[in-house]
């Protein structure tokens, strides 16, 4: 279904209507001359430019990359507050398969875009976007973080994201075993790329047992190379989700792993990784509750790589960043406690939390 201006009615409501709406302003980007097709979405810069990476992904529909570019960039409101960043929530799409498509060309227009927001959107990298492609949209956009250190940037912020996971584990372990150490347990990770091989190396340096699956066949040969003991692999998410005596489970990869279909045959009996938007809907961190799973929020336990890449705006300091990230463990806990406190689960308290940050920081600036 369309309206008169042949956009998606379902995206319009989306931006209008309903409770994940809300963004203060969507823009569409086209450059014909390089293929770009890019959606910027800024959902709050309450408590500052908004911040948050770019994703490089062959979206089936435009439609679908503008939903996707909305529900990732709110996400980023609530991941920033609960950082303690002075900063608000935004993210960019670009559409298309970026083993096909990206080229120098590509990215510097998406740059140039970037810039016309005037340091109201920061970008960073994300999916399917690395490194090396920021140094090329810093070229024509300063409001670019996540550059390499010889251009000045922090370098991959993949390190602390994975830092901040295994810290949201510690304290989930705590919460629910009265222990913080993952000595002995099992831990699937789903999705070993950018992310995920740096959260199974903590994970084995402490010597917790994984179980690894990704859909690409070499990420999961690296694994098993770098660490023969204590690592296996199995076929798929579907395979990993019903392992036995799984302890933990952890999305690393694309969003929506936690669904009406995954949760009910889930073994786990913690929920904590890296991936966004992993509540496929609204819903299903009541199921997961109901089912006795603690489910770590997110955009909590995977802020480590905004805090890097924030802290790259003032200066780097990669210890001053880490020591920032460890926090996420203390947050973390809080966060259980909240949820205890107001019989509501984990990722509700969040939420209530970085939403009165965000609405306290709007009344100071009158807004």
């Amino acid at each position: 279904m369309t309206d008169v201006s042949g956009a998606h009615a379902d995206v319009l409501h989306t931006l209008f209507h309903s409770d994940q709406g809300g963004h203060e302003q969507v823009v569409l980007c086209q450059d014909r001359a390089s293929g770009l097709k890019a959606v910027i979405a800024l959902h709050s810069t309450a408590l500052g430019p908004a911040l948050g990476g770019t994703r490089f992904y062959p979206y089936a529909t435009e439609a679908e990359a503008v939903a996707d570019a909305l529900n990732l960039a709110r996400g980023m409101s609530y991941k920033n507050a609960m950082a303690g960043l002075d900063h608000g929530g935004g993210k960019a799409v670009i559409i298309g398969d970026p083993d096909t498509i990206k080229t120098e060309q590509l990215l510097l227009a998406y740059g140039r875009f970037v810039a016309s927001l005037g340091g109201r959107y920061v970008t960073a990298c994300d999916v399917g976007t690395y490194v090396a492609d920021m140094d090329v949209v810093a070229r024509e956009c300063r409001w670019t973080t996540g550059r390499s250190p010889e251009n000045g940037g922090a370098g991959d912020s993949s390190v602390l994201t994975a830092f901040g996971v295994y810290q949201g584990m510690r304290a989930s372990a705590q919460h629910l075993w009265g222990d913080p150490t993952l000595r002995g347990r099992r831990v699937g990770v789903a999705g070993v790329g950018k992310v995920g091989h740096h959260l199974v190396r903590h994970l084995r340096d402490e010597g917790a047992e994984v179980v690894v699956t990704d859909v690409r066949e070499d990420a999961v040969r690296r694994i098993l190379d770098r660490h023969p003991q204590g690592v296996t692999a199995v076929a798929d998410t579907e395979e990993l989700i019903r392992v036995e005596g799984l302890d933990i489970y952890a999305p690393c990869a694309l969003g929506g792993a936690l669904d009406d279909g995954s949760v009910p045959v889930l073994t786990a009996k913690v929920v904590c990784g890296a991936a966004n938007n992993q509540l496929a809907h609204p819903g299903v961190e009541k199921d997961l509750a109901d089912r006795g799973i603690l489910y770590a929020p997110d955009y909590v336990v995977n802020a480590g790589g905004v805090i890097q890449v924030a802290d790259e705006l003032h200066g780097f300091d990669f210890d001053r960043c880490k020591a920032k990230a460890a926090k996420i463990y203390d947050t973390t806990l809080a966060i259980f406690a909240r949820a205890k406190e107001d019989g509501i689960p984990p990722a509700a308290a969040a939420d209530r939390i970085a939403e009165q940050r965000m609405h306290d920081a709007a009344r100071a600036r009158g807004w």
